[in-house]
C-alpha cells in the first residue's frame, strides 16, 4: 500500500508533434479538467483520503526526438538514464521516469496515433512499465481507433489502463478546420459548450486511474 504523504506526479502528455497544431490546447482542456476536479471540497464520508496529486503537462515535441535512433533495445536497459547513448533519450527517460502515471492525449491520424507519439513511446521501457494510464482521444469522429491502438501499446508495455477511454469529437466543420490550422478554440473561455458533457467522462475515467495510485 502507497504511503499516504506521498504525493502523485501525474503528467498530461500532449500526443501531437506537428506544428501547426491544435494538440496544446486540447491537452490544456483535458488538464484543466481534471484540475478544476481535484481542487473541489474532498467526500469527507469516505475511509480512504485521496492521494495527493500534482498534474504536470508534457509536450513531447519539446524534447525534440528524433525517430528512434538508440542501438540498444529499451527492455534492455539497466542503467537508466546513463545506458542511454544520446542526451536527448536521457532527458526524456528522466521526464518520464520521474512521473507516477499518465494522461494520454491524442488526435487519431488514419485510424492510429501520431507516429511521433508512438515514438516517443517506443524510445523507452521501463520508464512506463506498471504504472496507471488513462487515454484521451480526439478527432473528427472522437478518434476511437486511436484509443484503442493507444491502449495495445500500453498493454504491451504492461500498464494499468481504466476500463473506458475519452473520446472528444469535434462539434461541427468550423471547428473542425480551427484545429487543422492551430487555430484558437476557444476552450478556456468561460462559458464556453464545447465538450461539457464529455467532462464528466474525463473525470469519471480520470477517477478510475488514480485509484490505482494507491494500490
Amino acid at each position: 500500500m502507497a504511503s499516504p504523504e506521498k504525493t502523485f506526479r501525474v503528467g498530461v502528455i500532449c500526443g501531437s508533434t506537428r506544428s501547426p497544431r491544435a494538440g496544446p490546447q486540447i491537452t490544456e482542456f483535458v488538464h484543466k479538467t481534471i484540475e478544476t476536479h481535484l481542487l473541489k471540497p474532498q467526500d469527507t464520508t469516505s475511509n480512504a483520503p485521496a492521494p495527493a496529486i500534482t498534474l504536470e503537462p508534457v509536450d513531447i515535441a519539446a524534447f525534440h526526438l528524433p525517430l528512434f535512433d538508440e542501438p540498444g533495445i529499451p527492455k534492455a536497459i539497466t542503467d537508466r538514464p546513463a545506458g542511454y547513448a544520446h542526451q536527448h533519450t536521457r532527458d526524456w527517460s528522466a521526464r518520464v521516469a520521474a512521473l507516477d502515471a499518465f494522461v494520454f492525449v491524442t488526435p487519431q491520424y488514419n485510424w492510429g496515433i501520431p507516429a511521433g507519439l508512438k515514438n516517443a513511446i517506443d524510445y523507452l521501457f521501463h520508464e512506463w512499465t506498471g504504472k496507471p494510464a488513462m487515454i484521451v482521444s480526439y478527432g473528427g469522429h472522437g478518434g476511437d481507433k486511436a484509443a484503442g491502438a493507444l491502449g495495445t501499446v500500453l498493454q504491451g508495455l504492461r500498464m494499468r489502463t481504466p476500463g473506458g477511454t475519452v473520446n472528444l469529437s469535434f462539434p461541427d466543420r468550423e471547428f473542425a478546420g480551427k484545429c487543422f490550422v492551430g487555430e484558437d478554440l476557444g476552450l478556456m473561455e468561460e462559458g464556453s459548450e464545447v465538450w461539457v458533457k464529455d467532462r464528466e467522462d474525463i473525470v469519471a475515467v480520470w477517477e478510475e486511474m488514480s485509484g490505482m495510485l494507491s494500490e
